[in-house]
């Protein structure tokens, strides 16, 4: 098995997850009872929250390291930051039947931000507990 992407599948397919349910055509289901006013918003901070989370654990297990380093982080958190974006621009411009809207890049920015900082935590707690 190529061993680049040994440990990154889980990210992978939830890359194409995002991708593909950000692209489709919603139609009328998205203004049924079921979904309340900011449904969407919260959508995209899971989703992105969720991201960080599987990308760091493929890294970590990838690279045999117990903990990321704040620069990897970061790293991790912009490539986030960066696919939302492009998701955002191909909802403006290629998925006319979509919109690209700065609310739904601003929650994906927190929910990539919340996965970076829950990481934080966790690797912070595991270094407490070695003390």
């Amino acid at each position: 098995m190529n061993t680049t992407f040994k440990y990154y599948w889980a990210a992978i397919l939830w890359t194409i997850f995002i991708f593909v349910m950000c692209s489709i055509k919603m139609g009328p289901i998205s203004h049924a009872p079921l979904f309340f006013p900011g449904f969407d918003k919260l959508t995209h901070c899971g989703f992105y929250f969720v991201w960080v989370v599987i990308y760091a654990n493929g890294f970590i297990r990838k690279n045999g390291v117990a903990k990321l380093t704040f620069g990897v982080e970061c790293i991790i958190t912009a490539v986030a930051l960066a696919y939302g974006g492009l998701i955002e621009i191909l909802q403006a411009y290629v998925f006319t039947w979509r919109s690209g809207e700065w609310a739904d890049m601003f929650a994906d920015t927190v929910g990539a931000c919340m996965g970076t900082f829950s990481l934080l935590l966790i690797i912070a707690a595991i270094k407490h507990v070695k003390k």
